[in-house]
């Protein structure tokens, strides 16, 4: 099992976290190797990666669940893999402090199967990236869209 978090503090109200971080279109296109995503209904979608791993091109698909909604300050998920034998799950977490939200985003996956030995080192190399730069990458996007537009 690999698990990895990462926090950043957006100059912006909980709310406005909340309002972007609650829809999951808003956020699903930045997260690495994304391809596209099916939304099933308002808790579940289907989503596809690809990408290249030394050199071999890998396409994977995906189930996210919401599982918890706290508004605002909490959305937690689940991850289910259908073309790759893999489960997890992960949470977004917003706190307001002095004018400033503090996000995290927390990702955790486990692979199973023959292929988990193999690929459990990898994940565990790849997730702590893939959180941070989704995490940053929802922070920015709030920021462009809190500034004042001249």
């Amino acid at each position: 099992m690999a698990i990895a978090s990462h926090s950043v503090t957006i100059p912006a109200s909980v709310e406005n976290v909340w309002n972007y971080v609650s829809q999951i279109e808003n956020w699903a296109t930045m997260v690495p190797a994304y391809k596209e995503h099916e939304q099933i209904d308002e808790h579940k979608s289907v989503w596809t990666f690809e990408g290249n791993f030394k050199g071999l091109k890998k396409t994977v698909k995906m189930e996210l669940n919401i599982t918890e909604f706290h508004e605002p300050s909490m959305i937690r998920f689940e991850l289910n893999g259908i073309t790759d034998n893999f489960t997890g799950s992960g949470e977004f977490t917003a706190e307001e402090m002095d004018g400033n939200t503090s996000m995290m985003g927390t990702l955790e996956v486990n692979a199973g199967g023959l292929a988990g030995a193999v690929l459990s080192p990898v994940i565990k190399m790849v997730l702590p990236k893939v959180t941070t730069r989704l995490t940053e990458k929802i922070a920015r996007q709030i920021n462009r869209e809190e500034l004042p537009v001249s």
